[in-house]
Parts: structure tokens; C-alpha cells; sequence
């Protein structure tokens, strides 16, 4: 390289290193040790013991627990990821309509996802009481309301219905795309003789699939990752059947103290979650459409 380029390389090495270390002590450098504890034996009081891929033998053929976490993780994922992906888009067709105040229920459909988790964790607990507003107006109707929270058949649910309540994220990216939608699409479309239904199935979706897409990725990777609306609210129960897989987790390294153990959950996580975002990205190439992409 010339004198200058290797002047702008140390500039440039020079202004990135604050990441670039921190990338190293604070994620790469854990993540490696962390491979490390799987294969051990640790309670954080002693030296780690090394028993190999005990742990990880004993989470997939001895551990009921675990495959209960991952199948309560599922199902969380399974329904509410669809179903907040429906909503935004619902909520955004809405918006992107010219009805009165739209901007102040735009901020009002955003301002959930502004309060913080815990915060909002604590509403919900009010709310799903037995007692609570939710079903008190169950009973208008002479529904009588479960107890959300303390029965295993509806405390999945319940969760799910909190997991909406974040809906205006997505909301908001989709409305952005849709304001972006060329108006020329939709007047040859009318002049073609195709309604508001069909114009929105032919034009609307395929539009905003890059943005669909991208919310399907972090509604995934955040679903299987969910942590404070379990452990505020139900701390797994009733009898496990809120239990998901990073509680499970937490509990094992903070709680019991199996380091070892908790670390092995991370990474069979890690590759669970890896392997729905790859079959996400392989399947993307038949339904998400972009601009520059003819097919």
C-alpha cells in the first residue's frame, strides 16, 4: 500500500478501535469462554470440572423441563410473531388512509412500544388479575374470566396478548414503506379495472415484503429470546407451562448456579434461533420482492 493509504488505514483503525475492543471483551471474548463452560461442570464456587458434551446429552435425553421451555418458546413464537405482524399491517393500512387525526393516532398506536418492558409488565399483571379490567368487561358480556396468570391453559396466551401490545414498531416501519409505494402503481391499477382489495393483494404486499420480511427476522430472534414478561409475571409457572428458554436459563446460572449448564442452553438457543433465520432467509428468495430484483 501507498504511504496515504496507510495513513487512512491507521485513521481509520485508529477511530474504529473503541468498537472493535469492546466488540472483543464484551461479546466475542464471553461468547468464546462461554463454549468453554458448556463442556464443564461449574457452580461459579469451584474449578471447572471438564465432562465434555455432558451437559448437552443430559438437556436433550434427561431434562423434561428443558424440552417443555422449548416447546412453550415455540408456541410463544408461533402465534404472536404472525399475529403482530398482521396487526401492524392492519394498523398501518389504517393509518395510511386519510382519516381524521391520523397523526395523533399514530403516536398514540408508538407510544406503547416507548414504555419501558418491565413497566409495562406490571400494567398487564393488573390488568389479567382475576379481578382486573380485562375481566370485568368479560362479564358485561357474561363471559366469565379465567385467571390469566395462574391457570397453564390460558397463561400462554395472556403472554401472547402482551406480545401485541409492541405492535407499534412494526406499525410504523410499514407505514413509512407504504407512503413510499409509487401512486402511479395504484392509477394503473384503477384504470386497469382492479378494486381497493385486489389492488392492496398486488401492489400493498409485495411492496412492503422487505419490510415484512425484516419484521419477521427481529420478531423471531425477539420471541425466542423472551425474558422479562415471564419472569415479572409468572417466574415460568404454573407448573412450567410459561417456562421459556432464556428464564430457564437464567434460573440455571443465577438461581442453581449451573454455569456449565445454563451455558449449554445458550447455544443449543443460539442454534435454534439460527436455524429459523436461515430458513427465514431461504425461503425469503420466493416472497419477499425488491426493487431492483426482476423474477
Amino acid at each position: 500500500m501507498s504511504r496515504l493509504r496507510r495513513r487512512e488505514a491507521l485513521w481509520f483503525y485508529l477511530f474504529a478501535s473503541p468498537w472493535i475492543i469492546g466488540f472483543v471483551v464484551f461479546l466475542l471474548g464471553p461468547m468464546i469462554a462461554s463454549i468453554y463452560i458448556s463442556l464443564t461442570d461449574w457452580d461459579s464456587f469451584t474449578a471447572p470440572k471438564w465432562v465434555g458434551l455432558d451437559n448437552y446429552t443430559r438437556l436433550l435425553t434427561d431434562d423434561p423441563i428443558f424440552w417443555k421451555a422449548l416447546w412453550n418458546t415455540f408456541y410463544y413464537a408461533a402465534i404472536s410473531v404472525p399475529l403482530g405482524l398482521v396487526i401492524g399491517l392492519w394498523l398501518a393500512n389504517l393509518l395510511n388512509k386519510g382519516v381524521r387525526f391520523r397523526k395523533l393516532f399514530r403516536t398514540l398506536i408508538y407510544l406503547p412500544t416507548l414504555v419501558p418492558l418491565v413497566a409495562t409488565a406490571m400494567i398487564f399483571k393488573m390488568v389479567l388479575a382475576p379481578s382486573g379490567p380485562l375481566n370485568g368487561a368479560l362479564g358485561v358480556f357474561g363471559i366469565p374470566g379465567p385467571s390469566w396468570l395462574l391457570e397453564a391453559m390460558w397463561v400462554k396466551p395472556a403472554l401472547i396478548l402482551l406480545s401485541v401490545w409492541g405492535a407499534g414498531a412494526a406499525t410504523v416501519l410499514l407505514l413509512a414503506a407504504m407512503k413510499g409505494i409509487p401512486r402511479e402503481l395504484y392509477e394503473a391499477a384503477e384504470v386497469d379495472g382492479a378494486g381497493p382489495v385486489r389492488q392492496f393483494w398486488s401492489i400493498t404486499i409485495p411492496q412492503l415484503t422487505p419490510i415484512i420480511f425484516f419484521n419477521l427476522i427481529m420478531g423471531l430472534i425477539g420471541a425466542f429470546q423472551v425474558f422479562s414478561q415471564v419472569y415479572i409475571l409468572t417466574k415460568g409457572g404454573p407448573d412450567n407451562a410459561s417456562q421459556m428458554m432464556v428464564p430457564l436459563l437464567f434460573n440455571e446460572a443465577f438461581s442453581f448456579y449451573h454455569m456449565g449448564y445454563a451455558s449449554a442452553i445458550s447455544w443449543l438457543l443460539f442454534a435454534v434461533i439460527l436455524v429459523f433465520t436461515l430458513v427465514a432467509f431461504r425461503t425469503a428468495r420466493r416472497w419477499v420482492f425488491y426493487e431492483t430484483e426482476v423474477k
